[in-house]
Formats: C-alpha cells, sequence, structure tokens
C-alpha cells in the first residue's frame, strides 16, 4: 500500500516536471502587421515556414487597423503589453526611437550578411533604418513602395507609340488621342504625387537634415509652372483626386496614370497594361524621382523573447522569404539576392517598380516633416486653380508651416489651478455639511426620495456622455504638445488663440477668421433653411393640393439620407470635369467653373449641399406648428377682407415663433458645428479659406502633430460661442414683459 502510495507520488512529480519541461521548450514570438489581402497572406506563409523550419516555436499574428497602428505600438510596448516584433513604415522610426520602444537591429542585421560589404539589403533600404549619425541601424528593411508609370497598351498603340522616357514624349500624344482621354492623369493636387515633379526640378518638400520646410522658391515655383502648362494643353485633366484616377484609367480616357503598387488591385483584367519607371523632364535632363517607402520589421523593446524575434526578423528578409512576400504578395522586396529568381527578375511589375524605387528619394523621417503635407497639398490646390496666385500660395504654405511648428508655451506650475480647485472643493463640502445640517432641506430630501430613483438613471448616463467628456476637453485645454506628449501650461493656449499667436487678428486661419466665416455660414443657412422649409410647408398644407403625402415623403428623403452620403454625392456634382452643376452649365452654353478655386464658388457649393440637407427639418416642424392653428382665425380674418400676406403675417407667422424659434436655435447649433459639409465638400478650400471652427479645431487634433490641447482649447470656445449665441438669440426673440416674467 506504501509503495502503491509512493509510485503515485513519483509519477505525478514526473509529470510535472515533463509539463515543466515542454513548455520551457516551447518558445513563442507575437508579431504586430497592418498587412491585408495578398500581402497578409504571403505574411502567413512566411510565418508557418519559420514555425516548420524551428519545431517548438508558436508565432501570433495580430493585424492591427492602420489607423490606430502607431498608437497602439507607443502605448503597450512600455508597458510590456506589445509584440516582440512589429512591421511599420521607416519614417516613423525617429519617433519610435524618442519613445524608446524599439531595440537595435544589429542581431537580426548580423544573421544577413553577404560579404564583406554588409547584409544582402539593397542600400537604400539600409539607409532608411540607419541613425542620423550612421552609428546604428534599427529595423530590417523588408520592402519598398514608391510611384511608377502605368502604361495602357491599347492606347499607346492608338497613339502610335509616343516615348515614354519623356513627359514631353507624353505629351506628344495629345493630338493622337480623342478628346475625352489624356495623355497622363494623376493625383495632381497632392504633395505625395507632386513631390516626383518637384525633385526633377531639383527641390525638396521637406529638408530633412534641417528639419525645415523646403517647398518654397524656384525650383517649387518651376515644379508649379511645368504642371499648369500641362494642364493648360490639357496633357493632364484638371481637379483629379485619388478616387477618379482608376476610373480613368479603366475606362480607356487614360493612356498613362502615376500610381503605386496598390494601384495594381483597383485594376484587376479591364485593361492591358505595362508598369515603367517614372518619365524624365526634358528641360532638367532629370526624372521624375519618386518619394520612397521603406517597410520595416522593428525589434520591440520589453520584448518577450527578443533573440527569436531578431531571428524571424532576419528571416522575413532572407532570399526564401522575400521570394514568397514578392510573388505572392506582390511586394518589391528589398533583398538583392532574391531578385535571381528569373520569375522575379521578370516580372512585369515589380522589376519596374524596383528599378523606379532605385532612382526615388527616401521619405524624410524628421518629425515635423508629417506637418509638411497640409500647408503643401494647399498651396499646390490653390496654385493649379488659380496660377495667377502661385508665388501667394507657396508663401502661405510656409506660413502655414511655420504657424503648425511654433514652439510651444513653455511648461508652467499646476499650483495656482489646484489651489483654485481647492477652494472651490472646500466651499462645495462647507456648503454641503450646511445644507444638510438644514431640517428642512433633509425633509425635502427625504421627500424627494421617489423622484431621484426615476431620473437617477438619466443623470448617470448624461452625466458619462456629456459632463464628463465636456469636463476632460477642459481639462485637456489646459496643456500642450505634439503627439500626445501634453506638459501643463494654463491658459496659454487660450492665450494663444485669442492673440492670433501674435500675427493679424484677421489673416487666413486665425481663430477670429474662422469665426467670421462660421457665423456667416451659419447665418446663410439659417436663413435659407427657415424661408424655403416655412414656404414648402405652406404650400404643402393647402387642402386642394393633390398627392401631399407623396410630395411630404419625397421632399424628406434628403434628411433621411445620411449627410456624409449627401456631402460626398454633391461634392461629385461640383466637380469642374465630372459634375453634373457644369454639365447643366455648358447646356445653357456657360463655361464649367471650377468651384473650389475661389471663396465665393466654395462657400455656395457649401451652402447649397447644406440647405438640401436642413430644409426638410424645417419644413416638418413647420407643417406640424400649421396644423395646431384653428381654422376659424382664417375665417374670421377673410370676414374683415384681410388678404393673404396680411393673413400670413399677422395670424400664421405669430402662432408659427413659438414652434420656430426652438428649431431655429437647434438648427444653429447643428450648422455651426456641421462638420461632415464642410470636410467632405470643400475640405476648407480654397487655401482653408471655407474651413469653420469645428473643422479647424479637427485640423490641429489630427492633421498637425496632435496637438489635442490646442484643439481642446477649440473646442472650449466653440462651446462658449455657442452658450452666447443661444441666450443672445434668445433675449433678441423673447418680448420683453415675458423676459421680466420669467424673473
Amino acid at each position: 500500500m506504501i509503495a502503491r502510495r509512493w509510485l503515485a507520488l513519483f509519477a505525478t512529480v514526473a509529470l510535472l516536471l515533463c509539463t515543466v519541461t515542454a513548455h520551457a521548450q516551447q518558445r513563442s514570438v507575437t508579431l504586430w502587421h497592418a498587412y491585408r489581402g495578398a500581402e497578409q497572406q504571403a505574411l502567413e506563409q512566411v510565418l508557418r515556414a519559420f514555425e516548420r523550419e524551428h519545431p517548438g516555436v508558436t508565432i501570433t499574428s495580430l493585424a492591427v487597423p492602420f489607423d490606430a497602428y502607431a498608437s497602439k505600438l507607443e502605448a503597450a510596448i512600455p508597458r510590456g503589453n506589445g509584440p516582440d516584433l512589429f512591421i511599420d513604415a521607416h519614417e516613423r522610426l525617429p519617433s519610435y526611437r524618442a519613445r524608446n520602444i524599439i531595440e537595435s537591429a544589429a542581431p537580426a542585421l548580423g544573421q544577413l550578411a553577404r560579404t564583406d560589404t554588409g547584409p544582402d539589403l539593397e542600400p537604400l533600404a539600409l539607409e532608411a533604418v540607419t541613425s542620423s549619425d550612421g552609428s546604428e541601424r534599427y529595423g530590417v528593411p523588408l520592402a519598398l513602395k514608391c510611384l511608377a508609370l502605368f502604361v495602357d497598351e491599347e492606347l499607346w498603340e492608338r497613339a502610335g507609340r509616343p516615348s515614354l522616357e519623356t513627359v514631353e514624349g507624353i505629351a506628344a500624344a495629345r493630338s493622337a488621342l480623342p478628346r475625352e482621354a489624356y495623355p497622363l492623369v494623376y493625383y495632381g493636387a497632392n504633395a505625395y504625387f507632386h513631390a516626383a515633379f518637384l525633385h526633377a526640378f531639383g527641390g525638396q518638400l521637406f529638408d530633412d537634415r534641417r528639419g525645415t520646410y523646403a517647398f518654397t522658391g524656384a525650383a517649387a515655383l518651376q515644379s508649379l509652372e511645368y504642371v499648369q502648362r500641362l494642364l493648360r494643353d490639357r496633357v493632364v485633366p484638371a481637379e483629379v483626386d485619388g478616387a477618379s484616377v482608376t476610373p480613368y484609367f479603366r475606362s480607356g480616357r487614360a493612356m498613362t496614370v502615376i500610381s503605386g503598387p496598390w494601384f495594381v488591385g483597383e485594376l484587376g483584367d479591364a485593361r492591358r497594361f505595362r508598369v515603367v519607371p517614372l518619365p524624365r523632364v526634358t528641360s532638367t535632363g532629370r526624372a521624375l524621382s519618386p518619394l520612397v517607402t521603406v517597410e520595416v520589421a522593428y525589434l520591440a523593446r520589453n520584448a518577450h523573447a527578443p533573440a527569436l524575434a531578431a531571428e524571424l526578423a532576419a528571416y522575413f528578409a532572407s532570399p526564401s522569404a522575400a521570394r514568397t512576400r514578392a510573388l505572392i504578395g506582390r511586394q518589391v522586396v528589398a533583398t538583392p539576392s532574391a531578385w535571381s529568381d528569373p520569375a522575379l527578375a521578370a516580372d512585369r511589375i515589380l522589376a519596374p517598380f524596383r528599378r523606379a524605387a532605385r532612382d526615388g528619394k527616401l521619405m524624410p523621417t524628421h518629425g515635423n516633416m508629417r506637418l509638411s503635407w497640409e500647408p503643401a497639398n494647399q498651396a499646390i490646390r490653390r496654385a493649379l486653380r488659380d496660377p495667377a496666385a502661385t508665388r501667394v500660395a507657396l508663401e502661405q504654405g510656409q506660413h502655414r508651416y511655420d504657424d503648425a511648428s511654433r514652439p510651444l508655451p513653455s511648461r508652467r506650475s499646476p499650483l495656482p489651478l489646484q489651489l483654485v480647485l481647492g477652494v472651490l472643493a472646500l466651499g462645495l463640502v462647507f456648503r454641503s455639511v450646511q445644507r444638510a445640517r438644514d431640517p428642512a432641506f433633509r425633509y425635502a430630501v427625504k421627500q424627494s426620495m421617489p423622484a431621484y430613483a426615476y431620473v437617477t438613471h438619466a443623470v448617470v448616463i448624461v452625466t458619462l456622455l456629456v459632463v464628463l467628456p465636456l469636463v476632460l476637453g477642459a481639462i485637456t485645454s489646459l496643456y500642450a504638445g505634439r503627439d500626445g506628449a501634453l506638459e501643463y501650461v494654463g491658459a496659454a493656449n487660450y492665450w494663444d488663440i485669442i492673440t492670433a499667436r501674435g500675427g493679424p487678428l484677421f489673416t487666413s486661419g486665425t481663430f477670429y477668421a474662422v469665426l467670421l466665416v462660421t457665423v456667416v455660414w451659419t447665418l446663410a443657412n439659417l436663413a435659407l433653411h427657415v424661408s424655403i422649409g416655412v414656404a414648402l410647408a405652406l404650400l404643402l398644407s393647402r387642402p386642394l393640393l393633390k398627392l401631399r403625402a407623396l410630395y411630404r415623403v419625397l421632399l424628406i428623403i434628403p434628411w433621411a439620407v445620411p449627410s456624409y452620403v449627401t456631402a460626398l454625392a454633391w461634392k461629385g456634382m461640383f466637380h469642374r470635369q465630372t459634375g453634373a452643376i457644369n454639365a447643366m452649365l455648358a447646356a445653357l452654353g456657360v463655361e464649367p467653373v471650377s468651384w473650389f478655386a475661389q471663396f465665393s464658388t466654395a462657400f455656395t457649393a457649401n451652402v447649397a449641399t447644406n440647405t438640401w440637407l436642413g430644409f426638410p427639418f424645417m419644413m416638418v416642424v413647420t407643417i406640424g406648428a400649421l396644423a395646431a392653428i384653428p381654422k376659424d382665425l382664417y375665417e374670421a380674418a377673410e370676414v374683415d377682407g384681410a388678404t393673404p400676406w396680411q393673413q400670413f403675417r399677422h395670424i400664421t407667422l405669430p402662432l408659427l415663433k413659438p414652434t420656430l424659434l426652438p428649431s431655429v436655435s437647434m438648427g444653429a447649433v447643428w450648422t455651426f458645428n456641421q462638420f461632415n459639409v464642410i470636410f467632405l465638400v470643400s475640405g476648407g478650400e480654397p487655401d482653408g479659406a471655407t474651413e469653420i471652427l469645428v473643422t479647424e479645431a479637427y485640423r490641429w487634433a489630427f492633421t498637425r502633430q496632435a496637438q489635442y490641447g490646442y484643439a481642446a482649447a477649440y473646442a472650449v470656445l466653440i462651446f462658449g460661442v455657442l452658450v452666447l449665441g443661444t441666450r443672445l438669440l434668445e433675449r433678441l426673440t423673447t418680448p420683453p414683459h415675458a423676459r421680466g416674467g420669467a424673473r
């Protein structure tokens, strides 16, 4: 019996030892990435191959949405909850180094040594992961992405096979193509695409070594003037955005298109095409040089298995894994030896992209590079729509960059605020204790307990969804910083906004200029909403009108459709070349209008869109109010000989006011903060002139290095303006005797 017990105990201990040993032998690596589609499929194949070659190793891959990728990494890795290895673009390297979330890639790169010359990687890719002083390398380069030239072979042959080596050769095909087709199509108003032309003239968007905005001077001016000539000669179409490039190519209206590897997936088998490197400009002798982004496998700090993560990073760049990523994931891999594969070297898409990348320029990695996109985009759009304002547009771009990159307010002590809040809290506690000692107050609370039970849930919900966000926003407005690194600065953000950061008060982009546009925008929309809504309600309330129910349903549809869908539809209608508005004007013999080239026309387009969205609400409210007016009043007015206008003025309008005024107040608040229409229709164009306060706050929060404190200060000011505005509207529309009675 005793022997059996000892035997059972020995078996249990042996089982535990085996379990612990097996667990120790089981190694795992966590990988984060933002791949989708074929790229993700290729990545999974590489991971499974690594697991087969390394028995006992388990790799967990997590696909993180791109928009939240960097923020999740920066939040998880310092806490030890992040991945061991992650894949991201090289331009984030300085940000990741500043936050100390990546390790040196020396252990991984050492496994890729080809000869004494260094790792088996493209020189340009190695440059992308090398520190500015050349002392260290961070990450293993995996692939390169840039722009190249897609050629529609049918149109190219129809045009007589013009030379694709120069832009001028492509432009010469203009006379041989149908009028609706263009020799060259690309997203011309985007700085990423225009950078290729800028580089051909010896310029650059951003000076990475100095950390300064560089889209100024002679090179920038010459590049814009060159593109303006292409527009005038109808070599490229006007106002092409990223979404409209694909329809041009698929429908046979573009002989060539400048785009990236992602464009292949959008084409399918619709056209017979090939890819070649970008052409050169004859006058400069330089080729259009695209910006190149390098995808990198970074070794995360606080990794649970750093040695295994380094081995996996090196495996990604090995020739076999690189071929898998290239042939299946359609990536321009950064491993030169992988291109010895005949299938890869002869690939009609990847090989040209590789040549284009070798001739490109690395995307700048300085932290302020992201601040240059918005000013450059606005300068390019304005210059292409109004060539006479090219120099002004470039100067304004420099001003916008300087404004966004200005030094942050100095850090201040939060002690004064803490003292004020402490005094207020003590006062509140003292007052609460004083009230609680009052027998009448305690009795009133006791009697109200059943009522409190009914409203408690509503109070909790309103507090969580309304009050708490307002309080947190107000607190955030007292901090300043970029990319989420906030420091307490007191009321400095408000001072900068109110004083226009030391510049002219009503120059473009200041709080006062944007506030003026917002007020005019709100008043114009309200006037149209109320007038059109009331007029239609009066018409639909006529008893002799047939099919009234059908008309009401049709007129409510604009209100029922989501506003962003309507905004995008109206933006398409205002397009210079393909929009329905210009098509109707052309039928009347009127020249097409570039609606977003001037403030007046862009503002009109925004107002027209929001009027379409807003008048049904006022119409429905007015119809309900009209139904409540007694008919006897109109009959008595007719007996007294009152005209229809007199009846409207003395009966209808006074009785509509009590119902319309709250609706007008609600409409004012909605219109004041109507983000969708401004953001989606005009996008603030031209040059930010049609921005309103809420879109300007969005820019500071999400396009200017995440200056959340400054954006929060804008939000608090917007709240204050709305409170004062609604109180003023109430005072102006309430009779004096009613105000006195209320008091």
